[in-house]
């Protein structure tokens, strides 16, 4: 029985598509703005008579795109697979083996949740330095890994500890030991939180800017959007420019979150962060 009426439905449809115009008009403004002549100034959403689709091609150039890809390319293969592997096993411990002092581990990485990125960046500097790992992208890939595990735990904790007890159990009585149990019930059972927790650290890993500017001073060893910062200082006159280089630098995430959607809902509709 369906108890919508048919105003209930009109009124979340407009809710909807204006939802839709507020999240899209950032975007048609940079992409308008994007296909703009060169040295002009570009004024709202007004479509050019004559779009400059070359635009792309020169800030694909300018920013050097083809190292920043391959640079956040490594930086994101170095954070995400062991950030999921580490949170996977941890959760596992903390959700469902409920291993002792569990609890007073799960409250620290609580707390870890309230620490802000900015709030670390100048002890991570000096860390770094005296590692000697400044202005290179381990500076980054060690500290991100450490900075989204309080989040990346809770929320494979949050999987497991919804498991049903049965199944261990049951997976006891037939000889398995606890390395089997996690990789052969456990780990098969988790893809849908196990592959949405991958798309939140691609995204965050991709597109993370204060670590990268702060920590690493070659541009082409960042991420591709801590080098838009030195893309804008040293094309920041150039608007036009600037905008065709921030849709590229956006393009790949946007890509990617498209693509495997249907996961990451898949997982919060498995009820992956309750509990």
């Amino acid at each position: 029985m369906n108890l919508t009426t048919r105003s209930e439905r009109l009124t979340g449809r407009i809710f909807l598509i204006a939802l839709v115009v507020v999240t899209l008009l950032p975007f048609l403004s940079m992409l308008s703005a994007a296909l703009q002549p060169r040295g002009t100034v570009p004024t709202g959403l007004a479509w050019p008579s004559d779009p400059q689709w070359g635009n792309f091609a020169d800030a694909f150039t300018a920013a050097n795109m083809g190292a920043l890809l391959k640079s956040s390319a490594l930086i994101v293969a170095g954070v995400v697979p062991v950030g999921v592997l580490i949170a996977t096993m941890a959760g596992f411990g903390l959700g469902h083996l409920r291993v002792p002092g569990g609890h007073l581990a799960f409250g620290l990485l609580l707390l870890g949740l309230t620490l802000p990125f900015e709030a670390v960046v100048t002890p991570l500097y000096y860390q770094m330095r005296d590692l000697g790992l400044l202005n290179t992208r381990w500076a980054i890939i060690l500290p991100l890994i450490g900075l989204y595990m309080p989040f990346a735990v809770f929320w494979m904790r949050a999987h497991f500890i919804n498991v049903p007890r049965e199944l261990s159990e049951a997976a006891r009585v037939d000889g398995s030991n606890t390395w089997q149990l996690f990789w052969r019930v456990h780990v098969p059972l988790a893809r849908p939180a196990i592959a949405s927790l991958t798309i939140l650290l691609f995204l965050w890993t991709w597109n993370q800017f204060l670590l990268a500017i702060v920590l690493v001073d070659d541009a082409t060893k960042r991420t591709m959007a801590g080098a838009l910062g030195a893309f804008q200082g040293q094309w920041g006159t150039d608007l036009v420019l600037l905008c065709a280089g921030s849709l590229l630098i956006l393009t790949p995430t946007l890509i990617v979150f498209l693509i495997f959607q249907r996961q990451f809902i898949k997982a919060l509709l498995q009820g992956s962060v309750k509990g």
